[in-house]
């Protein structure tokens, strides 16, 4: 018979400088994970292989930065559910002084879950 799995105990997920992720279930072409980013924190630059990432603000504010440059950037919020699209390097900034950023994340598709690279290119 089939059951409901209940994760209650998350275990350490892929790292990014900056970035403390935690997963709850991890398959082969899903992956479901927190992550959590201090005040202050920037991450470093990266992106996500060949899946695409869906994800919602739990707590705090965070900025994705990227583009050209990295000078493009979405600004979210508590409540904020977003998309980045396969390949896009970007990288997690938390402008706030004193909170945690806390999001949950889905990335879907095969391949890396993460890729460190050294910037967004020009």
């Amino acid at each position: 018979m089939e059951r409901i799995e209940v994760v209650r105990k998350l275990t350490p997920g892929v790292k990014t400088p900056g970035i403390l992720r935690e997963k709850a279930f991890d398959l082969p072409s899903v992956l479901f994970s927190k992550s959590t980013i201090a005040p202050k924190n920037v991450s470093a630059w990266h992106h996500h292989g060949a899946r695409d990432l869906y994800g919602l603000t739990l707590s705090g504010r965070l900025r994705l930065e990227y583009g050209p440059d990295g000078k493009e950037s979405a600004n979210l919020h508590e409540g904020d559910f977003y998309r980045i699209p396969p390949g896009l390097v970007h990288r997690d900034v938390n402008p706030d002084h004193s909170a945690e950023a806390v999001v949950v994340s889905i990335l879907i598709g095969e391949g890396p879950a993460l890729v460190n690279v050294e910037g967004p290119g020009a």
